[in-house]
């Protein structure tokens, strides 16, 4: 390979990672979710109409809730703890949930005063206890 094939190569390689990495940046800028406290960052939309789900506290879940279980909990987020970490409080306990960034609602900003319903079932392993949530809805 001549010094002018492998400049050219260098040339294109260097280029093409720089568009890669504008366009993470762009994407980063436009992200959306909880504004809180936090550690670390989070957008999406789905089903909000009747389920036969029920609603019931984070006390009563860590009490009493089973492995897999389907939960809707109503309360707020008030922290952000690192990557899709977030402690939530219903007044009546605090848990950890797992919120992938995909699971806010798109274009609604959501802090630590923000009142929301977390759709989601109990993780109970011997790492400890967490609720995954499926979907976000603000109330």
């Amino acid at each position: 390979m001549t010094q002018q094939s492998r400049h050219s190569t260098f040339i294109r390689t260097f280029a093409a990672s720089a568009a890669l990495a504008g366009a993470m940046i762009a994407g980063g800028a436009h992200a959306q979710g909880y504004t809180g406290p936090s550690t670390g960052t989070p957008a999406a939309q789905g089903y909000s109409g009747p389920s036969t789900v029920a609603v019931t506290t984070v006390k009563e879940l860590l009490a009493n809730g089973r492995d897999d279980q389907n939960a809707i909990l109503r309360g707020r987020i008030v922290s952000h703890d690192g990557d899709d970490h977030y402690t939530f409080d219903d007044g009546t306990g605090q848990i950890r949930v797992e919120i992938d960034h995909d699971d806010f609602p798109a274009g609604q900003k959501i802090d630590d005063k923000t009142q929301v319903e977390l759709r989601g079932e109990l993780d109970r392993d011997r790492k400890g206890v967490e609720f995954d949530v499926d979907s976000i809805r603000v109330m």
